[in-house]
Parts: structure tokens; sequence; C-alpha cells
């Protein structure tokens, strides 16, 4: 076995925000540093690594492939440092608590509730999450575990399942769709999605699809209120959890079963660099509430 590396993770940090720009004058920059000490800070990483990060010429700075690589695998090591620095300044403060995250749509009153009943010493606290942050949040250690709607990026995370339901086509409430029993994917061919197509890998991978593009890629939404404003007044779809649909009252738009695409399934999150034993009794609890 090789000599073990003690990476710096103030060079880390430093990589990661160079890697973000590609252009070491804006990294300074937002590091408030010089760009000579962040070009030092750059080499000595890569002395220390054995591995060239960045191909550098006049017109451009590029990733190599040792780059890309410590890119993947710097940004959940910085998170999982500045998670237990939180945890650590808890501890010290003498603040025990325990969050739970979830997402819109997601119950977890009967499971938080169980949960603190058996742990009177904690103070156990909820967080509604986004499909923005709901993995992040544990990267960070703003939460314990949460609620988290699949797909996600697994990396450093321990999933559990929970469970599953289906999906809906949310349609407003005048559309050829309305008040169906239900509809197959290839009925949303000709609409315009209003989210990533990677969410909805089924509608993405169409053969005869045509909804939407000569309109370029979907408008960014902050929240699912957001998108239901947007279907209610400039069409288009969503396809969401059908829990998430119903969580929601709007008049002006409607939810379809969608009969030929698979669930959605919820998990709950955790990361794996965790060991608590709070975490799996947590985890068993809210399986068994569902």
């Amino acid at each position: 076995m090789g000599n073990v590396v003690d990476v710096d993770l103030r060079k880390l940090r430093y990589f990661v925000v160079v890697a973000e720009e590609l252009h070491f004058g804006r990294a300074a920059e937002r590091l408030h540093i010089t760009q000579p000490v962040l070009s030092r800070q750059i080499r000595a990483l890569e002395h220390e690594l054995h591995a060239q990060l960045f191909a550098r010429n006049k017109q451009s700075t590029e990733l190599t492939e040792a780059g890309r690589q410590l890119l993947e695998d710097a940004r959940p090591l910085l998170a999982g440092a500045q998670a237990l620095q939180l945890r650590v300044q808890r501890a010290a403060h003498g603040t025990s608590t325990f969050t739970v995250g979830f997402m819109p749509g997601v119950t977890v009153t009967g499971a938080v509730r169980a949960f603190a009943a058996r742990h009177p010493e904690l103070g156990v606290e909820v967080v509604r999450t986004s499909w923005e942050n709901q993995v992040q949040a544990v990267h960070e250690g703003l939460l314990d575990v949460s609620f988290v709607r699949l797909p996600v990026d697994h990396s450093g995370l321990v999933l559990r399942p929970v469970f599953r339901e289906p999906r809906v086509a949310v349609v407003p409430a005048h559309h050829r769709l309305a008040g169906k029993e239900s509809i197959g994917i290839a009925d949303l061919a000709a609409e315009r999605l209003l989210q990533d197509p990677d969410a909805v890998p089924e509608w993405r991978d169409l053969p005869d699809r045509t909804g939407g593009e000569a309109s370029g890629p979907p408008p960014v939404f902050r929240s699912v209120e957001e998108k239901l404003e947007h279907v209610a007044t400039s069409g288009g779809v969503v396809v969401l959890p059908l829990s998430t649909a119903a969580y929601y009252t709007h008049t002006d738009v409607t939810h379809v079963p969608i009969d030929d695409i698979g669930p959605n399934e919820v998990c709950l999150a955790w990361s794996a660099h965790r060991q608590s034993p709070l975490l799996r009794e947590f985890a068993d609890i809210a399986v068994a509430q569902h």
C-alpha cells in the first residue's frame, strides 16, 4: 500500500472554485486572494497528488481527466467536512437535535412523533426541501435524514426505500386530456414538458416526441407552485408524484393518472459517512409507518 496523502481542505476548496470558473483570475476574485497565490496553491495540490489537474494555455483552462475525477470526489468530501464542523459545534453548545427533511407531499408526522417519543432528550425538527436541495442538504449536515424522491445521485448516501406512488400529468383545467380516467405517456408526446426531461425519461425517450422542441429548454422554477402557475397560464405539462399533485390546490389545473410508466419512489437518505444508530432507527420507524 502506498503512502496516504494528507489533502489540505483549503486547497481542495480552491481547486473546486477554479474548476467551476475555468479561469484563474475569476476564481481568485471569488476567493478574495491574488491570482499568483491561487496558482501556487493549485501547483502545490498537483504536486501532492502527483497529477496534473488543469490543462492551461493562453486561451483557456480545462480540467484534465484527473481533474474531473478530483472534482467528482471533492464536493462530497468538502460537504462532509462542513457537516462534521456543524455537528461538533452543536455538540459543543449542548444542542442535541435530529433534523428530518421532506419533499412536498410526503407526510412525516407519524414517523417524527414516534421517534421523538422514543428520544425525549432530542429536539426533533422538520425541514421542507425541494428537488434542488434534497440531497445537498444531507451532504452539508443541515439534515440528519431526508425523505427524497428518486432519481437522485447516490454518491455518498445510504438510501432506504420507504414507499412508491403513481405519477400523474398536471395539465390546464380545460386541456384536451383533462378529465380522462388515465392516459399513456405517448399522449404527452406533443406537449411541452415544463421540467428537466431527465426527471421523466419515459417522455424524453418517446420516439415521436414533438412537444417543445422549438421552444428551447424548459423555464427554471424555484417551486412546484411556480410550475403549476405556468401550467395554468402558459400551457405545457408537468409530471409529478400523485401526493405532490394532490398537495397543492389550484383551480386552473388538474391531474390525470399515467398508467404505463413506473411509480415514483420515496427513499430515506442519510450520509454514508455517518454511523449513528439513530439514523437506522428512524429509517425503521419510517418504513413501518408506510
